[in-house]
């Protein structure tokens, strides 16, 4: 697919702002992607897609009313339709005080190099080979990896527009590809499954090496688990754990979730409510984040936003409708699923920041505990509300500060709020990864670990 630039995307947006009637206030949401997603197995290709998508989001606010239609294409006449009906929803919205468009603010966005043009030039032949590279350098890595359950290819090309009639007239553009592989090893009759990946924001950024030893490494060293007896141990999460314990923490401070009563941080601004070592950031402006963007899905420029400094709750992320409800500002923080969404508050790009020791330091000051590699129904083991926490995990033991036999099927069970308080080290291993946050090693303390 060849994508517009982003000018003629902005172009449209302002076509159809310039549809507004009277008083009414109008956002137009133009969007386009191409995708690309191979899978390889057995060293044919098992699934291949190359897709393009593009559509508009039309929002109307009329007297604290709001209404909002989307359509798949760029027709004229679709388009019509859809500011049309948009500006009939409105007239039956529920009335609203917060209800209204983005305007702007002031802040300017930042200068990110997130588009790779080159990326749309790559032959799918390369990437279906790439993958297929993938899947041998797997297999090639140790004897006792039998097989893989999958090698994967994924890329897209992403651009996006909005204009309002409050003023705002703002574009991005990023591009983004990754491979995943997962593995499979066994030895006798155990078998232990792994995954490695690598990112790029285009093609020959890719680690084919890199990610096939990732995928190895953790699927060999499990060979041999057993269930660890039931205790209080400290814990260390590795990297991948602590970004997805990360996201959930940040996934309960956007502000639509304060609003609603589904956040255990709700009203406890300025309170202590981790360690002093726990610094939280969401900061959609560090390019290396794979959440990064210069603008939000309201057109505002992204910024450093502090969550917790060295454990002290500083606040939440808004969107406009958050923030006029909570008296506050945006943090230019609106998301949506795409074009047929309208926005909410929520984070792109959360990290910790990092300590000043590497992750052998950190396990070496641990005399009796468990390296965490892996957790299986996180997300859903969370009450974002009370904190409560319960998953399924799988890793190593450490003894005298060395790592020392593989565990698997025990349970890690606490709240957010004693995981935070307890965190005892902070490493300095921050990790990028592709999700809406980055990991590094942390250390926590008196962890209940149920397993035999």
């Amino acid at each position: 697919m060849t994508s517009p630039s982003s000018d003629d995307l902005l172009a449209l947006a302002g076509r159809l702002v310039g549809m507004a009637q009277g008083i009414e206030q109008l956002e137009a949401y133009v969007s386009r992607s191409s995708d690309t997603s191979v899978r390889v197995y057995q060293g044919e290709v098992e699934q291949l897609s190359v897709a393009g998508t593009q559509g508009v989001g039309v929002r109307v606010v009329v007297d604290g009313r709001q209404g909002f239609a989307y359509c798949g294409t760029f027709d004229d006449a679709a388009l019509a339709d859809a500011v049309a009906e948009a500006r009939d929803n409105a007239a039956f919205g529920e009335p609203d005080e917060a209800a209204g468009l983005a305007s702007p603010d002031g802040v300017e966005p930042v200068a990110l190099d997130l588009w790779r043009p080159a990326l749309a030039s790559v032959p799918t032949d390369d990437k279906v080979a790439v993958a297929l590279e993938l899947e041998r350098a797997v297999l090639g890595a140790d004897p006792r990896i039998v097989g893989v359950e999958s090698c994967d290819y994924a890329d897209s090309l992403a651009e996006s527009a909005v204009a309002t009639t409050t003023g705002i007239r703002r574009s991005s553009r990023e591009t983004m590809c990754e491979l995943v592989a997962y593995s499979l090893a066994a030895e006798g009759d155990d078998t232990q499954t792994g995954f490695g990946f690598s990112l790029g924001r285009t093609f020959d950024e890719l680690d084919v090496a890199a990610a096939a030893r990732d995928a190895a490494d953790r699927a060999l060293r499990m060979l041999g688990a057993t269930k660890p007896p039931s205790g209080r141990l400290t814990v260390v999460l590795d990297p991948w754990v602590t970004a997805q314990l990360a996201g959930i923490v940040a996934g309960t401070l956007g502000a639509d979730e304060v609003i609603k009563g589904r956040s255990l941080f709700a009203g406890r601004v300025g309170e202590q409510v981790a360690s002093p070592l726990v610094t939280l950031v969401e900061d959609p402006t560090d390019a290396r984040s794979w959440g990064a963007t210069p603008i939000d899905d309201e057109g505002l420029a992204t910024r450093r936003v502090p969550l917790v400094d060295r454990g002290r709750l500083g606040g939440y992320v808004h969107s406009t409708w958050t923030a006029r409800r909570l008296g506050a500002a945006s943090t230019g923080s609106a998301v949506r699923a795409g074009f047929k969404s309208t926005p909410t508050a929520g984070c792109r790009a959360v990290s910790l920041a990092p300590g000043t020791s590497g992750a052998a330091a950190l396990l070496a000051g641990v005399s009796d505990g468990v390296l965490v590699q892996e957790v299986s129904g996180l997300h859903s083991g969370v009450n974002p509300v009370s904190g409560d926490l319960s998953t399924g995990a799988e890793g190593l033991r450490i003894r005298g500060g060395e790592l020392a036999e593989p565990l698997r099927e025990f349970t890690i069970a606490s709240t957010l709020q004693r995981l935070l308080q307890d965190v005892v080290a902070v490493g300095s291993d921050l990790t990028w990864l592709p999700m809406t946050a980055a990991g590094l090693t942390l250390v926590v303390a008196d962890v209940a670990v149920s397993g035999s």
